[in-house]
């Protein structure tokens, strides 16, 4: 009882003081204490804390270098989408063929535009020990000459066997991608890393952007008869890779965390000093250098004591709180995410976009469209709203956007099914329909890059134990292109036996459940440090995600 007098007592006279301190101010110093404005959403980050220097042009080049490679998965989602659209891709692969029923040409074609996805789960695994090996720079340039050789296979396919050959390649290359979140947050200042992460993610969308309009304009330009439609699109990958391969020779600079990891201590001052434009003596070259060997002695420290593979396997099972991290956050976000229909969009919006009545050329110019509202809402989302709304708050918005979208979709498929079929003459009530079913797939796009486009990526880097983060993290992005390859692999299938509105409608079931998961298994884990994610993370599993961020503020 004492003790707690004596803290009122203590209380009270810091009170005094801090009345009695601001009594002494200057009038005029009080004046524009009362005068300072609030703090508020800046549009623009500042940071008063580091020298103006290392926000510069040799670390944005570099940032950007990484950061486009991205559009190495985007740009084959798009290009495959009109691909498989074109005239003269489908009499070239056999999806013209009147000797095969349409289950055959569902699973064909199905074969084609996953086979990327598949050897993407290749990479990433492959991608775990590149970058490690080889470092950041020379892993990413060795992804762009293996682009380079799985495009130049694919456009001199002549069967279909060397067209998966080529787009398995491919895949082995845009799987190892996974490797830019790791050169990001190694190079990137602590005040601007979440913005410079969402680059990659936006890059996505900036090639699948500029797949589906060299689709319209080849569609629109060449003749259908010609293979060069479908060829002139594919053989841009070739001019993508070999762009970011000529600009990493000249802007990239490799990790300074690498660097030290390999006991290349002298290397990773003079890259960073390069980096921050700073002297290699000066204070904040050093105090950032002597936080890396700190940071990494602590990882080696923890990777140690978490032991080998099977260890790692071990604590994933068997350890409560990093099991309900890695299954019911991690996996989860990778399943729902996948299967809530947006990659099937992208993916197959040209014959979606004929289920909604539009013909002929109209089909590849409506895709290009959605390209660019993808694009543009994947960078708002990103810079605007994830860190200022929070995580759990922007999935809750992206969700209820798709669901409302995807859902008036599949009403439209229900009751005018005759809109997909090649001669319909519609009402005008039904053309009207059909618009804002075309207007439902563009809003659901942005839905998706608010919410789980970017939760995804971002929930992994920032929940599991340091021990195994990085195994965690590379057995998520093995799921990630896994349920990517079964989603694409099972679309077309769905499209015939549910009576096209049924994947529809099932997306939309999809979606139930993650609103459910968002709000029972996810706590806001945005800006907090690991210890604050274990506390939440040991509560019963059954407060995690409902009080979890409100227990440990």
């Amino acid at each position: 009882m004492s003790n707690l007098k004596d803290q009122e007592k203590n209380k009270q006279i810091d009170e005094i003081n801090s009345v009695n301190s601001q009594e002494e101010l200057p009038v005029q110093q009080q004046q524009q204490e009362k005068e300072k404005p609030k703090s508020k959403f800046h549009w623009r980050f500042t940071d008063p804390n580091s020298p103006k220097e290392i926000y510069n042009w040799t670390l944005y080049l570099s940032v950007f270098v990484f950061g486009i490679l991205g559009s190495a998965r985007g740009y084959d989602e798009g290009n495959i989408s009109g691909s498989v659209a074109q005239v003269s891709f489908k009499r070239q692969f056999g999806l013209l063929d009147p000797n095969k029923d349409a289950d055959e040409i569902a699973n064909l074609k199905s074969n084609i535009t996953s086979m990327v996805q598949l050897g993407s789960v290749g990479g990433s695994l492959l991608g775990m020990y590149t970058v490690d090996k080889f470092g950041r720079v020379r892993t990413l340039q060795g992804i762009c000459i293996l682009w380079i050789i799985g495009a130049i296979i694919q456009i001199t396919s002549s069967a279909v066997g060397q067209l998966y050959a080529g787009r398995l390649i491919e895949g082995l290359a845009i799987g190892q991608t996974v490797i830019v979140a790791n050169y990001l947050s190694e190079i990137a200042p602590a005040g601007i890393r979440g913005t410079l992460h969402c680059i990659f993610a936006g890059a996505v969308y900036l090639g699948i952007m500029l797949a589906y309009f060299a689709n319209y304009g080849t569609s629109k330009h060449m003749s259908g008869d010609s293979r060069i439609q479908w060829v002139v699109p594919t053989s841009m990958k070739i001019v993508l890779a070999g762009l970011i391969f000529i600009l990493s020779l000249f802007f990239c600079i490799e990790s300074p965390r690498w660097l030290v990891k390999v006991n290349k201590q002298e290397a990773a001052i003079n890259n960073l000093s390069k980096l921050r434009h700073l002297p290699t003596d000066h204070p904040y070259v050093l105090g950032e250098i002597c936080d890396i060997n700190e940071s990494i002695m602590a990882e080696k420290e923890a990777v140690h004591n978490s032991g080998g593979i099977i260890s790692k396997f071990k604590e994933l099972l068997l350890i409560k709180s990093v099991r309900y991290r890695f299954f019911l956050i991690s996996a989860a976000a990778q399943v729902l995410g996948q299967w809530l229909g947006a990659n099937a969009i992208t993916i197959y919006a040209p014959e979606l976009f004929a289920f909604a009545g539009i013909r002929g050329e109209e089909i590849m110019k409506m895709t290009a469209v959605l390209g660019v509202v993808k694009f543009c809402s994947a960078y708002f989302s990103a810079f605007f709203l994830i860190d200022f709304l929070g995580r759990r708050k922007a999935l809750y918005i992206g969700i209820m956007i798709q669901l409302v979208s995807i859902l008036y979709f599949a009403i439209f498929l229900t009751v005018v099914p005759q809109a997909a079929h090649e001669d319909a003459i519609l009402t005008t009530s039904q053309n009207h329909a059909s618009k804002a079913a075309m207007a439902a797939l563009y809003i659901s796009g942005m839905g998706w890059t608010m919410g789980f486009n970017s939760v995804q990526y971002l929930l992994g880097s920032e929940i599991f134990p340091l021990g195994i983060r990085s195994f965690a993290q590379g057995l998520t992005m093995v799921l990630h292109f896994a349920n990517q390859y079964g989603n694409s692999k099972a679309v077309p299938k769905m499209l015939i036996a549910m009576n096209n509105y049924g994947a529809f409608y099932f997306f939309v079931g999809v979606m139930l459940i993650a609103i459910f998961w968002a709000w029972f298994f996810l706590p806001e884990v945005s800006g907090r440090s690991l210890e604050s994610m274990d506390d939440i993370f040991n509560l019963p599993w059954y407060l995690i995600g409902r009080r979890g961020a409100e227990l440990y503020k």
